[in-house]
Parts: structure tokens; sequence; C-alpha cells
């Protein structure tokens, strides 16, 4: 099977200067890429793919102008003009929206290195060697594993920080599961993160002391950035300096980049200690997050939950042990209808928070009632299979 394993590096000054140039770069030709076809599409009404770009810019344009172009890995540049052609058929098909350009402050620009020779990508314990980079120093030792076939790698940069992800091929165990627990049902919220069927309840980590100070330390420091526009804005063309701007920038950007390091591991936690028990499945409802997201009173604190970031690690998770996921249709109503006798409650709303069965007078919360409903209904899809 497949797996990546996803690391920060240590740069020397010189790999750290090769890194910055390959990903402007990547980033360069993938917004020319854009450009070159919106125009070629608007001349012509013909598609321009990659390959002709590709070979317009081998063979044209560096030889003209942007020269530079050719000093970084040409395996990364190919990699990002096929992102944009991806990309564009992706908004023909009706599968995304129209491309837009990469903006250098998004940090969303990632250089693809893959494996052409046998001296390409060779892992040891503390290291790493990146072609057209050589030996790159790990943080963390001994996590990507030595005897693994390692397919590709990819370098990305986030809060002035480098980031590998290196993509291996693994031999899958072949241990048969054994289950030890029932199968669990798992009711996601947002007073609760998650409460489930065997009594397990995983608080708001939102509602933390830890993260509310760094989300108030975080709108100090946006404040601060935003004041820092504003007064070059005041000033004359040619008088300020962007040093101070783009050093709030990074303190910004670290901010952001620690609150969602804290959010994922929790995830991690939470999927950890749900695979831990053992179950003999997983029941988990399919909800609509595009749809949530809609309502403006919740739709930050919702994208706050990460519930699809939690969904897919889940099935990762359960796929690469043998635990089955059972996924509930997103209109079952598992908060209106009683574990215990069936009946629904059509008037429950989202403010009461104890479910009452009109039937057989039942009280139970609310959340733990839905996650009992998700573990015993008939009506599912079994996505790990």
């Amino acid at each position: 099977m497949k797996k990546a394993y996803k690391t920060e590096v240590h740069f020397t000054t010189s790999q750290q200067q090769k890194a910055i140039q390959t990903i402007g770069v990547c980033r360069y030709v993938y917004n020319l890429y854009l450009e070159t076809a919106q125009n070629h599409y608007k001349e012509t009404k013909k598609y321009l793919s990659g390959f002709d770009f590709s070979k317009w810019l081998n063979n044209v344009h560096t030889k003209q102008t942007d020269q530079w172009i050719k000093e970084v890995s040409s395996k990364a540049v190919k990699k990002a003009i096929m992102n944009g052609d991806r990309a564009f058929k992706s908004f023909f098909k009706g599968l995304a929206k129209f491309p837009r350009f990469k903006k250098k402050k998004n940090q969303d620009v990632k250089a693809y290195f893959p494996k052409n020779n046998a001296t390409d990508l060779i892992v040891e314990r503390h290291r790493i060697k990146i072609p057209t980079f050589g030996w790159v120093r790990l943080k963390e030792f001994g996590y990507i594993p030595t005897d693994a076939t390692v397919i590709n790698c990819t370098l990305s940069q986030k809060a002035g920080r480098y980031f590998i992800a290196v993509l291996c091929d693994v031999e899958k165990s072949k241990a048969a599961y054994k289950s030890e627990t029932d199968g669990i049902g798992v009711d996601l919220g947002l007073k609760e993160f998650a409460v489930c069927s065997n009594h397990l309840v995983f608080d708001t980590i939102n509602k933390r002391e830890r993260i509310i100070k760094m989300e108030k330390r975080l709108k100090r420091q946006q404040r601060k950035l935003s004041r820092c526009y504003e007064q070059n804005k005041n000033r004359k063309r040619g008088e300020f300096c962007a040093e101070n701007r783009q050093k709030q920038l990074l303190v910004v950007q670290k901010l952001h980049a620690r609150l969602a390091n804290v959010r994922k591991e929790y995830i991690r936690f939470v999927v950890s200690v749900l695979v831990k028990t053992k179950p003999v499945f997983i029941a988990i409802e399919d909800l609509n997050i595009k749809g949530m997201m809609k309502n403006r009173h919740l739709s930050r604190s919702i994208g706050q939950q990460n519930f699809r970031q939690f969904r897919e690690w889940l099935i990762a998770k359960c796929l690469e042990i043998g635990i089955e996921i059972r996924l509930v249709d997103r209109w079952f109503p598992s908060s209106k209808r009683c574990s215990d006798c069936g009946e629904k409650n059509v008037s429950l709303s989202l403010a009461d928070r104890i479910f009452t069965c009109e039937n057989c007078g039942m009280e139970m919360d609310r959340d733990f009632n839905a996650s009992l409903n998700l573990k015993y209904t008939k009506e599912y899809t079994v996505v790990t299979e």
C-alpha cells in the first residue's frame, strides 16, 4: 500500500535559497500557464493543454526571456504546469470552480520531485537526498522508513518552516484484525466534538483556555498587521519600508499554523482513541459540511471543528487496520428518532439538549441518543471495503 510521511526539514542557507527559488518558479509557471491558457481560449476558442504549453515554454519562452526558469528542477516545473492543466480540466468538467492565480502570501505552492535515478530520494535515519538539493537533514529521526520503496516527494513551506512529504510503497500488515468490543456510533456536534455510543465523550477543544488565549493573541497581531498596511497607504510612494510588514506577516502566519496544528493533533487523538477500542465497526453520519457552512451564525464554529478532516483520517486509519466504517445517510433522523422505540420527535429543535420520547417517555441526552441510532441503524454504506 502507498503511505505518505510528512515531516519538517532543516535546510542550510544555500538550500533554503534553493527552496525559495524553486517554489517561486513553480508559482510563476503556474500563473503563466493560467494566463496563457485563458488568452489562447479567448482568441481561438480552443483548450491549451499542459504538454503544448510545456513545449512552448522550453523551446520559445525561456530562450527569449525568463531564462532563470531552467535554474531549478525541470520536474518541479513540469508538475506545476500539469497542476494548472488538471485545474482547467476539472473546471470544464464541472468538478471545480474556475482556477485562480497563486499568491505568495497564501503559501499553497508545492515543489514536486520524482525518483528518476537510483541515487535520488535515498532515506537514512536522519536525512534524505533530494534531487538538486543534495542531502537534507530531517527534524524527526527514524520517522520515514528506510526499507520502504520511495516513489516521490513534495516540498512545501508554511509560516517560515519547510516540510517534505515522502510517498512510499510499504507492505500492508497481513495480520487479521480481531475486534474486542461491539460497534460504535459516533455523533459529531458543536457543543461536544464527538459523543460515542460506548459513553466516550470528546469535548470541543475550541472552548479550552489555551485556544481562547491564542485566538485573542491572533486578533491583536492581525490588527497590528492591518495598521502596517494602512500606514503604508497614507505615505507617499517610495517612502515606506516593507520589511516590518513582512515580519509582522510572518508572526500572523505562525499563529495561524500553531492553531491549525493544535486542532489537527486533537483530531488525531480522537481517532487514535476510537481505533484502540477495537470495535467491530464505527458508524458516522455523512454530514453536509458545505451546506452547514452557509449558516452565517455557526459557520466559524463549524469550520474550526474540522469535521471533514476527522472523517478522512478516521477512514484512512480504519482502512489500514481493517475496521469497517459505516456511513449513514445525511437525511437519517438520528437526533429526532427514539433509540428505544423508534418513534420520531418532529418538534425537536436545536435548542433542546434532552431528547424526550412522547411514546415511551424515555429521556436521554440528544447527542447520546443520536449515537445509539447511528450504531443500530440498518441503512448505511460501507466505505472501507
